[in-house]
């Protein structure tokens, strides 16, 4: 696919993603006509989506049937987030529409919510130094981010370490989250996690023993 060819479909993934994402596609299933309203503009049409749809839903980014589509979490959370950071997505033309605008808002006000999480009443990164300060901490990340991201109770590892940052070293952080499950708090899980990548691998955890582990599902 060419580079042009690429950006193109970035955009239009990342749009059709932002418009489900912002009618509530995570909690209920959005009807077609409602989704079509938001993604056909005066150059694109519905069908200029049909490819976009068979890929998201292939991915297990969304969830199509004969009435409407739905965000499926966390893959379609995960997708979207990396369309809107990725210097390839830009809204076409002078005008992006109110509908777009409110929703970009909406999203950015909730990722500020996440890193606030991670970050001390003064904006700097507070060192963490004990495994009691980081129970804490992993609680609170997780609880954001399954809240602001509907999760479902299953938070990828790699995002609670991402959103933790350099507060903690990377060997405190999987020493300690192996800690937490040993004390029945989280339940560190395999499952399969479509789209993964090199990154997020590294940044999920590893059981002694036991393997890979992407998730963590809160018990108490």
């Amino acid at each position: 696919m060419s580079e042009k060819l690429h950006m193109i479909e970035t955009q239009l993934k990342t749009r059709l993603l932002l418009a489900l994402w912002d009618l509530g596609g995570t909690k209920q299933e959005v009807k077609k006509g409602d989704l079509s309203k938001r993604i056909v503009t005066k150059d694109k049409k519905v069908s200029d989506y049909e490819g976009i749809f068979k890929e998201l839903e292939k991915q297990g980014a969304i969830a199509i049937s004969k009435k409407g589509y739905s965000l499926v979490s966390p893959v379609g959370l995960e997708v979207l987030g990396e369309g809107l950071t990725s210097p390839e997505f830009r809204f076409e033309g002078s005008i992006i529409g109110t509908w777009a605008a409110n929703a970009l808002l909406k999203w950015i006000s909730q990722m500020n919510g996440a890193v606030a999480a991670s970050v001390s009443a003064n904006g700097v990164n507070s060192e963490v130094k004990s495994y009691d300060e980081f129970k804490q901490v992993a609680l609170e990340v997780y609880d954001k981010l399954n809240r602001d991201y509907n999760l479902n109770d299953l938070v990828p590892i790699y995002r609670i370490r991402r959103e933790v940052g350099d507060r903690v070293s990377r060997s405190d952080f999987s020493d300690w989250l192996l800690e937490i499950q040993e004390n029945d708090v989280f339940q560190l899980m395999a499952g399969e996690m479509p789209d993964i990548t090199p990154d997020k691998r590294e940044d999920s955890i590893t059981i002694p023993g036991g393997g890979l582990r992407y998730y963590a599902k809160r018990l108490s």
